[in-house]
């Protein structure tokens, strides 16, 4: 749009309005010219130069205020500008520089023409032209009155999105509830500058260049048969020697394989930093028959002397360990680098920051590098790295989802407040199965590795009984470990409580329950039922079903059961019992213990008749064959 006036005010309250005026510009291309011209046309008529004044009413929507003077602001004429020749203003957007640039000029490129003035870097072409591709917005006084009209350039470009605390996860934009995880008020805005210093990706490569025998440039890909060549998978893995080395092997799959990333968490006091310093003490001192071998702890939450009088207190002496306190990635890789280590551990990956990298420690974008700088420094140099990783409220590892795939294995640490055992189970394993379950103890001197699991899932009945009412024992099976658990129901009348239920799926309970009320002909509607799995245990193979039944059974009929009973079987809705896997595992895993009988489903009586075993088989179809064929008064 382009728009010719004439006749300038004079006054500074005109000067105001005038400027107000054609400060309102549109978003589009506009040209305004400051000139003299012929008369205004008569009505009616829209030809010339006022055919567009009736278009530029659009532009009041965008108002630069950037310009705009105030009214107190005495107007100075332009020099040489007479009511005969007035001096064109212009005021251009420039898309390259991102900001307002004003000039001043003739008005044609004829003879007698001053050359246009730039205010603002880019000069103007010849005449006053103006470059097409440029907007213009309008703009009035001469070269001495008004000064630059620029825009604030940031000093780098910021990324902005939105990241959920909980999940990690990245929506795009603001949601109330993420969609990812469902909880409420947790997106939270990140904003990351492009002109920050250095990554993750740098620094690690910075520092572990000095660790390699040759550049990363000189890598060049190599068949399987070479990398195979010469590679014995017995000596490959780091040994962990000892019981509870044995007990942490197992769960990691035979050892620690040279250059992963392994990540243990956990809840607060569970024994996390307990669990890496036993790790540290029994690999510097198990390794001896490779020489002296050296291992770091380096710790962001305590100092060296805290971390000296825990490993005094568990009886750690190993001369090859050795200890650090800091948070920094590149000064802890790069004080590490003349130990040469064979095992890093850090502690933990919540308190560690990259410099250059924007947040504070624990930030979702710190976690993130720091945890790509130390997987890079692993695989280059083939030295294991333990990271410990706190969790949030909901049980996860806290940080971003990312986290947990950059990793190799994710291990964690569970266990109750009030009972002294550990559970150390395996999420991720990039080198071995996730079925593997370890246990352990907390004792005074650390943690110690429990020989027979099943002692602690055992109650320890009375000496002078034989039978216990409520009570049924099952055989779980998590990973190559078999476990037999005792399962414990009360049925009580006038209760204000209906159900409580510990150690199993709330909804696992009910529909035993119901199936018990329909298809087994019990009248539960009116008892309160008390449902508990010994020593805390979460209980979530189907194998336990049959003993869940046969315990509320128990209870409800006070009829107790002998206690050298198992009970093997999937209950169905309509009340029949089904097998589960590696039933041959169980059952020899109950014989091993003395138990004399074991309930299982009839379709497993087949293939458990070749086993052997000094145990009866007691097989069922359904519910109410189990009732009738235990809770019957002996012969007289």
């Amino acid at each position: 749009m382009q728009t010719t006036c004439s006749h300038l005010p004079s006054s500074p309250r005109m000067l105001s309005a005038g400027r107000l005026l054609l400060n309102r510009v549109l978003p589009g291309s506009t040209n305004v010219r400051f000139g003299s011209v012929s008369p205004r046309p008569v009505a009616g008529k829209t030809t010339g130069p006022w055919r567009s004044s009736r278009r530029y009413s659009a532009g009041w929507g965008a108002v630069n205020r950037a310009g705009r003077r105030s009214d107190d602001e005495p107007a100075v004429p332009p020099e040489g500008d007479d009511h005969g020749e007035a001096r064109k203003v212009w005021t251009l957007y420039d898309p390259l520089q991102g900001s307002l640039v004003t000039r001043v000029g003739g008005e044609g490129a004829g003879e007698g023409a001053k050359n246009p003035t730039p205010r603002v870097r880019k000069p103007e072409t010849e005449g006053g032209k103006r470059d097409n591709n440029s907007r213009a917005a309008s703009s009035l006084g001469s070269a001495s009155a008004w000064a630059p009209i620029t825009a604030r350039k940031k000093s780098g470009k910021a990324k902005v999105s939105w990241v959920c605390e909980s999940c990690g996860a990245t929506p795009g934009q603001w949601w109330g509830t993420c969609p990812s995880c469902q909880a409420v008020n947790t997106v939270r805005q990140f904003s990351e500058y492009e002109s920050r210093g250095s990554v993750g990706f740098e620094v690690s490569e910075a520092v572990t260049r000095s660790w390699l025998p040759q550049g990363p440039g000189d890598l060049v890909p190599q068949s399987l048969e070479e990398v195979k060549k010469g590679m014995n998978q017995l000596e490959w893995r780091i040994p962990l020697p000892g019981h509870f080395g044995m007990e942490v092997a197992r769960v990691l799959g035979g050892g620690l394989v040279p250059g992963s990333l392994v990540l243990f968490g956990g809840d607060p006091g569970v024994g996390k930093s307990t669990l890496l310093l036993q790790i540290a003490g029994i690999l510097a001192e198990g390794l001896g028959s490779e020489g002296p071998a050296r291992v770091i702890y380096v710790s962001g939450e305590e100092s060296i002397d805290q971390i000296g009088n825990r490993a005094d207190r568990m009886r750690i002496h190993a001369p090859g360990l050795y200890l650090y306190s800091s948070t920094d990635i590149e000064d802890i890789l790069e004080k590490i680098r003349g130990f040469s280590p064979r095992v890093l551990v850090i502690d933990s990956i919540q308190t560690v920051y990259l410099r250059g990298v924007t947040g504070s420690a624990g930030n979702i974008m710190q976690v993130k590098e720091c945890t790509s700088a130390l997987l890079r420094f692993a695989k280059q140099t083939s030295i294991p790295v333990l990271l410990i990783g706190h969790v949030t409220k909901t049980g996860d590892i806290a940080g971003p989802r990312i986290l947990e795939h950059i990793v190799d294995v994710v291990l964690y640490l569970e266990g109750e407040r009030c009972s002294s055992y550990r559970l150390l189970r395996s999420v991720k394993n990039r080198f071995g199965s996730t079925d593997e379950l370890g246990v352990f103890e907390m004792s005074e001197s650390g943690l110690q590795a429990v020989l027979n699991p099943s002692e602690l899932f055992l109650s320890e009945n009375h000496p002078g009984s034989e039978v216990l009412a409520g009570l049924a024992v099952s055989v779980i099976v998590d990973g190559s470990r078999t476990f037999l658990l005792e399962i414990q129901a009360l049925c009580a009348s006038g209760s204000t409580v209906v159900r409580h239920i510990n150690g199993i799926s709330a909804n696992r309970a009910d529909m035993i329950i119901s199936v018990l009320m329909r298809q087994a002909g019990l009248k539960l509607e009116n008892t309160s039922i008390f449902i508990n799995v010994v020593s805390g245990f979460k209980l979530t193979d189907t194998a336990g079903d049959l003993a869940l039944a046969a315990a509320i059974c128990s209870s409800f009929l006070e009829f107790p059961l002998p206690n050298d009973v198992a009970f093997i079987g999937e209950v169905g809705l309509g009340g029949e019992l089904r097998t589960v896997p590696r039933m041959d595992k169980r059952v020899t895993a109950v014989a091993k213990l003395g138990y004399k009988k074991c309930v299982v489903p009839t379709s497993a009586e087949k293939s458990l008749s070749g086993l052997h075993l000094d145990i009866d088989i007691l097989a069922c179809g359904n519910l109410t064959a189990v009732i009738n064929r235990l809770f019957r008064a002996p012969d007289p």
